[in-house]
């Protein structure tokens, strides 16, 4: 069975194949731009206490962190949206695996800024089990340490490809976060992270598997 990262990858290869040279320069340009601001370095750390939020799930009803932790440890997966890609494939993996992340006494969380009503779509549209949360303006996220601003040059990319972010996030601001994954164990704190300035990268569920194992 091949791995995400492997998914990932061939993914990319394929979608990078039908997309012109200009185009390619924009992106990769915006992805070094972010790689080199130490982002995903300075997000919250592993040994970190996590700030407690509550974000809404599509029916409105509020679902914080700590009345998660009550039950055990949390993995929470920030993605970009629904329109991505690279999100769908790791919320369809992330979905395949969630006997094995429950089996390990662990409640798996994905969040994304999209609207509530956005996040319903994408939930519904891969047939996801798990809780999908709406973080509008990304506070969760910049809590996190998470979220960047995409480049003008990048959005018009974007808008290209049909990418409305204004209307799947319901703002203007064009602000996004990494994709990053965290367990945090029934403490409140950090057990283990990962965040790429990468969007094409993720956090492979069988290495979160461990962890929760190991906790």
């Amino acid at each position: 069975m091949t791995t995400l990262g492997q998914q990932l990858k061939e993914q990319n290869t394929a979608g990078r194949a039908h997309i012109d040279e200009e185009k390619l320069s924009v992106m990769d340009q915006a992805t070094a731009q972010i790689a080199a601001s130490g982002l995903a370095e300075s997000s919250l750390g592993v040994g970190a206490t996590v700030p407690d939020f509550s974000l809404p799930v599509a029916t409105g009803a509020m679902v914080s962190l700590s009345a998660l932790l009550t039950k055990g440890p949390v993995v929470l997966a920030f993605y970009r949206g629904g329109w991505c890609p690279y999100c769908s494939t790791e919320l369809r993996v992330l979905q395949a695996k969630l006997p094995e992340i429950m089996a390990a006494g662990a409640t798996l969380v994905a969040i994304s800024p999209q609207t509530p009503d956005n996040s319903l779509s994408t939930a519904e549209k891969l047939g996801l089990a798990f809780t999908v949360l709406s973080d509008e303006g990304n506070h969760v996220a910049e809590s996190f340490g998470l979220v960047f601003e995409l480049p003008e040059s990048l959005r018009e990319v974007y808008q290209g490809f049909g990418i409305d972010l204004p209307a799947a996030n319901g703002d203007t601001t064009f602000r996004l976060p990494l994709p990053a994954t965290y367990v945090i164990g029934a403490d409140g704190i950090v057990a283990w992270r990962f965040a790429d300035a990468d969007y094409t990268k993720r956090a492979e569920p069988d290495d979160v598997i461990a962890i929760l194992e190991a906790l």
